[in-house]
């Protein structure tokens, strides 16, 4: 019977999907789709809008789980024309709050009765509301009832927020796999990929344990880095919808860099800078969207503290990856457009077989404009952008994980020039990757890896004879079978059967003609014989001169 229900509900959403897609111009494609009676008609033309436009204001139509996805897009420059990612970034989650009795719902099912013995006090009106949750200030009694109470915020997860981004997950894989069957054009997209991104983020953003375990991981790998925090998160008071997290008392960026004074935003952008340069290329692990919004700012003007928040969405970087981003980041540096191109290919994944001339020559011509200037005019941005795109009109797939790179690094470097227009991003990196290579090709990490090398020649020198053991026992025994696999053979035996066939079919034909003239008798016949020999041998030399052209 459940799922009989949810089988109704899927439907009637689907419908509304189609419904919402044909209103903002996208009935053509709808109409496409296998979808039956729920495919609509598409509406009457009205005023004039731009793709990116409508794309936009269908996923705000669509709700908020298609909201995140257009903002889910809108970090894929690789895929996405600029025009349709500049409509995308102005998506927002649009949503109100809960009610003061949804959110005494939640408490209560997070809490029960328990909620004065885990919190002092709790504020019924939110901080900030989203789509998937909002937050709320409260005061968290002490684990050890101890003196004193504690500055917290609490995220709360909204009512069905699972169940409807569930359901909506599921249909967007639906919708993606019959994209890429039945309207071929939109695989330049990838929109299973994008889906697949999709569900990532969203499912990271529901775990609440898994923004507390990054808070961890951040706070860990910045020990003795005091110029960056990270909310210190309670677990003992933090239930699967709710996440209780060390509130920072600060200051956004637009107030505390007026009232820090001279020198206070140039800093800041600095301190930024290095910041988020440690986490992708030292250690792998880094915040995927560090925006104004995700920063509070404490301290003084003189020595500005960076506070981190909103863990929920982090990029991983493996350290063969981060040796290959640094060679991309080194190459820049010294100006090595042919160093660009091979570390492209390098991180990339070619789809095909990559005409490396050509490739080397796009590359050249792409960073033209970059590496022949002076560093400081150099923007990492369009440089990383421009080269992505490059890889791309190549058939050369960027690891998603890069992607990821770029939007946190863009995003640090748009920041630091609001705060200090001289911002020199290269010249102020350029003595963190001397320190990255030295490292990368000191004694330490060349012994690590000489040892790790001479594990493996070790582990394969034992293994050998034992292997060798085992096939000359085959050979004794007579059991050792070596098979050779042709891709051709099955076709080439196939064409041999035909010929075979058609030519004994052929010569019983012209055999029963001959005969049959011989004796002088059935001469329409043995005609009609020798004819249809003819047409057999026309059409089998046809068909492997059509195989032929069409291999």
């Amino acid at each position: 019977m459940v799922s009989v229900v949810r089988t109704v509900k899927n439907t009637e959403r689907l419908a509304q999907i189609a419904l919402v897609l044909a209103r903002h111009g996208f009935g053509e494609i709808v109409s496409r789709l296998p979808l039956g009676p729920l495919a609509p008609a598409p509406p009457a033309s009205g005023e004039p809008r731009t793709f990116s436009v409508r794309l936009r204001e269908a996923l705000q139509d669509l709700g908020p789980s298609f909201v995140k996805l257009g903002q889910v897009m809108s970090t894929r420059p690789d895929i996405l024309p600029p025009e349709v990612i500049a409509e995308l970034k102005k998506l927002q989650d649009d949503v109100p709050p809960m009610t003061a009795e949804e959110v005494d719902e939640v408490l209560a099912e997070a809490y029960g009765t328990s909620l004065d013995a885990v919190f002092a006090s709790f504020e019924r009106k939110p901080l900030a509301s989203a789509s998937i949750g909002q937050v709320h200030l409260a005061k968290l009694r002490p684990p050890d009832g101890g003196e004193g109470e504690l500055d917290v915020v609490v995220k709360l997860q909204r009512l069905r927020a699972r169940a409807t981004v569930e359901r909506d997950l599921d249909l967007l894989y639906l919708l993606a796999r019959l994209l890429e069957a039945h309207v071929p054009e939109t695989k330049t997209f990838t929109p299973i990929a994008m889906v697949s991104e999709f569900d990532r983020a969203i499912t990271a953003e529901l775990d609440t344990g898994l923004e507390a375990d990054n808070a961890l991981r951040f706070t860990r790998n910045f020990e003795g880095h005091p110029e960056v925090r990270f909310p210190k998160p309670y677990r003992h008071a933090s239930t699967k919808r709710t996440l209780v997290m060390e509130r920072f008392i600060g200051q956004h960026l637009d107030d505390f860099v007026p009232a820090g004074g001279e020198g206070t935003g140039p800093r800041i952008a600095r301190r930024a800078l290095h910041v988020i340069a440690k986490m992708v290329f030292e250690d792998g692990f880094f915040h995927a969207d560090p925006h104004p919004g995700n920063i509070i700012m404490m301290g003084t003007g003189e020595d500005p503290v960076i506070g981190l928040i909103d863990l929920g969405l982090v990029g991983r970087l493996s350290e063969d990856m981060r040796d290959k981003a640094i060679q991309l980041m080194l190459a820049a540096v010294t100006a090595d457009a042919n160093g660009l191109a091979d570390s492209l290919l390098a991180m990339g994944r070619p789809k095909g077989r990559v005409d490396l001339p050509r490739f080397r020559a796009e590359v050249a011509e792409l960073s033209e404009k970059y590496l022949g200037r002076p560093l400081a005019e150099v923007e990492m941005s369009g440089l990383i952008r421009d080269l992505v795109q490059g890889a791309v009109k190549y058939d050369i797939e960027m690891p998603v994980e890069m992607l990821m790179v770029g939007k946190a690094l863009m995003t640090v470097e748009g920041v630091g020039k609001q705060l200090d227009p001289d911002l020199d991003v290269w010249s102020e990196l350029r003595p963190y990757f001397t320190k990255l290579v030295m490292d990368r090709f000191g004694p330490k990490r060349l012994g690590r890896d000489l040892l790790r090398g001479f594990r493996a020649l070790t582990t394969g020198a034992v293994d050998l004879p034992g292997q060798v053991h085992d096939i000359l026992d085959d050979l004794r025994s007579g059991k050792l079978e070596v098979k050779s696999r042709d891709p051709e053979l099955a076709l080439a035996t196939e064409r041999l059967g035909r010929r075979v066939f058609t030519g004994l079919v052929t010569t019983a034909l012209i055999g029963s003609a001959t005969a049959l003239l011989v004796v002088d008798r059935h001469t329409t016949t043995a005609t009609v014989l020798l004819v249809v020999a003819s047409l057999i041998v026309l059409g089998h030399l046809w068909a492997d001169r059509r195989r032929a052209k069409q291999r």
